[in-house]
């Protein structure tokens, strides 16, 4: 099934708003204070959940994201800010997008919150970004590792048993999807999540894909238990083992979320 918090805007939009005031903020806490009047761009903003937390703060704020409804529910959940011309959303591909015209110069932190495991063709992405720096300024990614118990996100699989079954992404494509089909799962459904076998990082990929785009990692923080699942499953945010973070590839199907700041080298 597709759990309430997916189906309820309300609900998942305050959700990402207490997430993100008790755990985004803080980890990128070291560039906000270094710039309070600093301007903050995220891609991929949804219903701006996560930017209210930042609004809050007294940031100046910008949305990028590709679903017209998700901006359209976001302009009503955020409707004070952008009367005070605290944040702005921008329905468009940000590879269209033209830093100067369309959004008034560079930004100091950009935030990618569960959403390079969306992206194709990462490595161009994070290259793109670096026109979108100020110098100095950073970049925060938080995503779920591939191969962790629900890396595929099968949780929006509105069979029950699919949306609660662990590591069932990780088999081939066509067993994958044939399994899918076989509980009935929507073909759009099916389509994204075969999309996201596509795109899924891991931690190693990340790490190399920054890398080689030119960027050093200013902060990581790896999680048992992802900080999310407090407010979706009443789970306790656990950071993880310090052993089971320093092993490659292994630590991917026990670690449930990741968080990055990286700039420029």
């Amino acid at each position: 099934m597709a759990f309430d918090f997916h189906a309820d805007k309300q609900r998942y939009f305050q959700n990402q708003v207490k997430n993100s005031k008790d755990y985004i903020v803080p980890f990128v806490a070291a560039i906000l204070n270094d710039r309070p009047q600093g301007r903050i761009l995220e891609i991929g903003s949804a219903e701006g959940g996560v930017l209210k937390a930042f609004t809050d703060k007294g940031f100046n704020c910008t949305g990028v994201e590709l679903v017209e409804s998700r901006v359209v529910d976001a302009e009503v959940f955020m409707a004070e800010e952008l009367a005070s011309s605290k944040v702005r959303f921008v329905c468009r591909n940000i590879y269209d997008i033209d830093l100067q015209r369309d959004m008034g110069g560079a930004f100091d932190l950009i935030i990618l919150k569960d959403v390079i495991e969306h992206i194709f063709d990462q490595e161009k992405l994070l290259g793109k970004l670096k026109e979108f720096l100020t110098p100095g300024g950073q970049i925060f990614f938080g995503f779920p590792p591939w191969y962790m118990p629900f890396g595929g996100h099968q949780q929006i699989c509105k069979n029950k048993m699919l949306s609660l079954l662990p590591y069932y992404h990780l088999l081939p494509a066509f067993a994958y999807k044939a399994l899918l089909q076989l509980f009935g799962e929507h073909e759009a459904t099916v389509k994204e999540l075969l999309e996201i076998k596509e795109t899924g990082i891991s931690i190693e990929r990340f790490e190399r894909i920054a890398k080689s785009q030119g960027y050093k990692v200013v902060a990581k923080t790896h999680f048992l238990i992802n900080p999310i699942y407090e407010l979706k499953f009443g789970l306790k945010p656990r950071k993880q083992f310090g052993l089971i973070k320093q092993i490659p590839f292994i630590r991917n199907f026990f670690t449930t979320c990741v968080y990055y700041s990286i700039a420029v080298r």
